[in-house]
């Protein structure tokens, strides 16, 4: 007979990993740094739980947007009558890297509580500085499509 496998709360591992974005499209770079995050690479994975590690992105000013990606508007709303705000992903990029980065990332994890937690394990800087150095972090690489 076989078993379904359930995580324990304390015998889930994280580990720290640290991902390099110079030269790197921004889409993909939140695809994969989403995907450790939820742990969707481990085979204990499970939908309702976290058991995710925690990745440190450095170098997010180096990121790429590809294509016309640089044009693109992102809007948003103040709450206030004619409140409607938008900045171009380009001038984003040059400004404020961390948030366009932590922008993509957050829209490829779930809307949830559990997602909330689950972006709270992500930490993203512009340069190669940071203060993570004491959990040991191992590299991990971004994955090119077909290769």
């Amino acid at each position: 007979m076989n078993r379904t496998y359930t995580n324990k709360g304390g015998s889930i591992e994280r580990k720290w990993y640290i991902v390099d974005a110079a030269g790197i499209p921004v889409g993909r770079l939140a695809g994969q740094v989403a995907q450790l995050l939820r742990g969707k690479n481990k085979p204990t994975f499970e939908y309702n739980q976290d058991c995710g590690d925690h990745v440190v992105v450095i170098n997010a000013e180096q990121a790429v947007l590809t294509g016309n990606k640089k044009e693109e508007l992102i809007y948003w709303h103040s709450g206030w009558p004619g409140g409607l705000k938008n900045v171009s992903r380009g001038d984003m990029l040059e400004n404020d890297p961390v948030k366009l980065v932590e922008k993509a990332i957050w829209g490829m994890c779930p809307k949830t509580k559990l997602g909330k937690a689950i972006f709270k394990k992500c930490k993203v800087y512009a340069g190669a500085e940071h203060p993570h150095e004491a959990q040991n972090p191992q590299p991990y690489n971004i994955k090119k499509e077909g290769k």
